[in-house]
């Protein structure tokens, strides 16, 4: 274990690195995963920040699901930086990709295969109904 300090990740800087909209911000992010891999400092975010992530990409950038899977899953995989909940953020994306559903609608399915929870009460035909491992259920 090393004594590099842990650190906290803000969507921000996720978001000057994976779009390069200010390409000085995104340099210095550039050297503070360099920095991370290397062991200097441990990263932390959590899957919070991955949705308002997603979000961002999405409703500012006008990405597309394949283009946010892409950078959802590098940040995945940095070296030096941990995702709370990494694994459910991996199986969120995948199902928000796959099938076509919002982030937070994936988060929750895959929350629910996790926790082996087959139904939800939702009124959310559009997006829930999609999924045939869970039955969408009205109060």
């Amino acid at each position: 274990m090393t004594d590099a300090p842990r650190t906290f990740l803000d969507t921000n800087i996720m978001i000057r690195f994976l779009t390069n909209d200010d390409p000085a911000k995104a340099d210095r992010v550039d050297r503070l995963l360099h920095e991370a891999a290397a062991g200097s400092v441990l990263l932390v975010t959590a899957d919070i920040v991955i949705a308002e992530l997603v979000w961002v990409l999405e409703s500012f950038y006008h990405l597309g699901r394949k283009a946010i899977r892409e950078k959802v899953e590098a940040i995945l995989a940095t070296p030096g930086l941990e995702v709370v909940n990494g694994k459910l953020v991996e199986r969120a994306i995948a199902l928000y990709s796959d099938f076509k559903v919002d982030f937070i609608d994936g988060y929750i399915v895959a929350l629910m295969e996790k926790l082996d929870i087959s139904g939800i009460y939702s009124f959310d035909k559009k997006h829930l109904s999609r999924f045939t491992l869970i039955q969408r259920i009205e109060p």
